[in-house]
């Protein structure tokens, strides 16, 4: 197998609002809210019209991106044997993801995110993991790791505790190990730690500028070229409309967005800008190429609703 993408398994449930919505909601626009308490979401939920679901979480989005692109992928992300549960399986076997979980009865529902787009195509989401952020050591089977030429994590699911240990455990059995920052507030809660994994443990660290640079307390690009150099691993940045960047000790690739798109939905995009650039490395494409194939991915992805190419 090529990649085996370990994260959160997660149902996305697509929905549009109004800016008013959140602001009533006491919600931060265009970044994530961690839900605890499932009235609260069932209620928040309840509120809402529905556009579509689908079987997310960020890793499986970017691993179901890579199936699209005709390499060979699993996952490993855990479910609770209830209806969405029975719905997120059938989704991804549905992608030709081979899925290595097998879901049982768990005492907490699966994980659930709602992605609210507001006009101006931004997204901000709420998220109840449910059970998929108990996943545990138990859940990840080794032989499935080192039958794949990479791994790749996300850090949503990092958590202190049974996640932690799922993680660990994973790197350890792993040949190659990707992984993406995956949103700001992750980045701040968990700061030692990440730290850790970009500087020591991660082959491949996909970030976004905001994200790299709060790790780093950097406050200019320029700062994170160096970092990126002095640790030797290849640091990857989506820049928005800037572009993209790759960094591996002196090899600085640098490349412009796509312009004049169609902006509908930001869900998704890098998700699908790391589909793109694994595939290039999967391919043994150029660092420039690789990151034309992600800018290419994300920038389809954004002109639809969803985190899925049809």
């Amino acid at each position: 197998m090529k990649v085996l993408g370990i994260g959160n398994a997660i149902v996305d449930v697509i929905c549009r609002v109004d800016e008013n919505f959140i602001h009533q909601n006491g919600l931060s626009k265009g970044n994530m809210k961690l839900i605890f308490d499932v009235a609260e979401f069932n209620k928040l939920l309840s509120s809402l019209k529905i556009e579509k679901t689908i079987s997310g979480g960020s890793v499986a989005n970017s691993i179901v991106g890579l199936s699209q692109l005709k390499n060979n992928v699993g996952f490993i992300g855990k479910i609770n044997d209830d209806d969405l549960g029975i719905k997120y399986e059938i989704g991804l076997k549905k992608e030709n993801v081979d899925f290595f979980y097998s879901k049982k009865r768990e005492n907490l529902q699966t994980g659930t995110c709602l992605i609210l787009i507001t006009p101006d195509s931004e997204r901000t989401m709420c998220t109840y993991l449910g059970t998929a952020g108990k996943i545990n050591e138990n859940d990840v089977d080794t032989n499935v790791i080192k039958n794949s030429e990479m791994i790749f994590l996300e850090g949503y699911l990092w958590d202190e505790g049974d996640p932690r240990k799922a993680f660990d455990k994973a790197i350890k059995s792993a040949n190659k190990v990707a992984m993406s920052l995956s949103d700001k507030f992750c980045v701040d809660r968990h700061k030692p730690h990440f730290f850790e994994l970009v500087k020591n443990k991660l082959d491949i660290t996909f970030a976004n500028e905001e994200e790299i640079m709060s790790l780093i307390d950097a406050e200019s690009l320029q700062e994170v070229i160096t970092f990126a150099k002095e640790i030797k691993k290849k640091l990857v940045i989506t820049r928005g409309e800037k572009g993209a960047i790759s960094i591996q000790e002196d090899n600085v690739v640098e490349i412009e967005a796509k312009k004049n798109i169609d902006v509908v939905d930001l869900t998704g995009a890098g998700d699908l800008f790391a589909a793109g650039y694994l595939h290039g490395i999967l391919n043994n494409f150029s660092t420039k190429d690789c990151l034309i194939k992600g800018t290419e991915m994300s920038s389809k992805i954004i002109q639809q609703i969803g985190a899925r190419l049809y």
